[in-house]
């Protein structure tokens, strides 16, 4: 069966377009690159983009955001974003970056808490409570030794970059949970 719809969302700092914190906006330019979707810029300065894929013979209508918030404010651009595209949370993909996983590892996840991730509280907040979208912890690890804003605002490291690059085999690893996420009823 699958779903028909999935809104794609990366979380970050756009004044921070190169740092660890804005992992996700730098991987959804990655998958805009792989599948030939040019980002705009709609309200507010918010960038989109949305293209229908074949994935199984059947059609996936497939919608990017990045909002311009600042990441700890983001929620009330995704929750309005989430409406106007795919109307349920559940049929959002939201992918940030995560101090608990370790660099250039991917972590799926349904639900639950924000785990201290200030965006994502922000979205779960925006979207009157729920939880119940799926998210893509990319791992960025954390120097015990650094301020933990100062680590994740300091430039992501070039393998990262080209790794979760268009290119990257990060890059096909997120394509492929999305594609999973998809397949899914």
């Amino acid at each position: 069966m699958g779903k028909e719809h999935l809104l794609i969302v990366g979380l970050g700092n756009l004044p921070y377009p190169r740092s660890r914190h804005s992992i996700g906006q730098h991987i959804v330019h990655s998958i805009a690159g792989r599948w030939g979707m040019e980002l705009q810029p709609v309200r507010g300065g918010d960038l989109a983009a949305s293209r229908v894929l074949s994935v199984g013979g059947k059609p996936l209508k497939l919608s990017l955001f990045i909002p311009s918030a600042l990441m700890n404010v983001c929620g009330r651009s995704v929750a309005k974003a989430c409406s106007a595209t795919v109307g349920m949370a559940e049929d959002m993909v939201v992918i940030h970056d995560s101090l608990e996983h370790k660099p250039l590892t991917l972590s799926p996840k349904f639900g639950g808490s924000a785990e201290g991730h200030n965006g994502v509280r922000s979205v779960i907040t925006a979207l009157a409570g729920n939880n119940k979208f799926h998210r893509l912890r990319v791992g960025i690890g954390r120097d015990d030794g650094m301020d933990v804003a100062k680590y994740v605002l300091a430039f992501l490291p070039k393998d990262q970059r080209l790794y979760w690059g268009p290119g990257g085999a990060g890059a096909e690893l997120v394509i492929r949970e999305i594609l999973r996420i998809a397949s899914k009823p």
